[in-house]
């Protein structure tokens, strides 16, 4: 499934293809597991939102999970509108040098995870990775979120943007 154009030639941004999709993937499985937080970028009411998330996701980076409350705007602009971003960084380690700042945008589609057993794997997975969030994800008024990820842009000195765009299940 792909939900935008695949960068080309029609853009200005920079692609490197040189560096192989293995080596693309160990990156920026290597930041998402670093990193415990993500900007969910949303949009809604020709207005787009950010919202920081604890997220975890699964080892060939498919797909990422995060819970919110029923009751907020983050949960009605997600029900409305599925398509997504998700950006990670970790520019809080290279405070003085943004040379060495990475980050990855994943963009994909957003979908409530039922009650059942993928919302007890999901929520296991979420969970392990933040403890802290055990009674909050167990609570009726929590939803979680599936994000099925689309297509990686992952940024490397400052400037350098390498697009991964996973295999399709057919």
């Amino acid at each position: 499934m792909q939900d935008e154009p695949v960068l080309g030639s029609e853009s200005d941004t920079p692609l490197f293809p040189e560096t192989s999709d293995q080596a693309i993937v160990e990156q920026i499985r290597a930041l998402v597991a670093e990193e415990p937080f993500a900007e969910l970028c949303t949009q809604g009411e020709g207005q787009p939102y950010g919202s920081v998330v604890a997220y975890a996701f699964e080892h060939d980076l498919g797909s990422f999970v995060f819970a919110t409350p029923k009751a907020t705007r983050k949960f009605r602009l997600l029900s409305n509108c599925d398509r997504v971003a998700l950006v990670v960084d970790n520019r809080g380690k290279f405070p003085g040098d943004l040379m060495k700042v990475g980050a990855v945008t994943i963009t994909g589609r957003a979908q409530q995870v039922e009650p059942g057993p993928t919302y007890d794997r999901w929520a296991r997975l979420l969970t392990a990775r933040h403890p802290y969030l055990q009674s909050f994800v167990q609570s009726p008024s929590t939803a979680l979120f599936q994000v099925k990820a689309v297509r990686f842009l992952h940024v490397t000195r400052f400037q350098e943007v390498r697009q991964w765009l996973p295999a399709s299940d057919g």
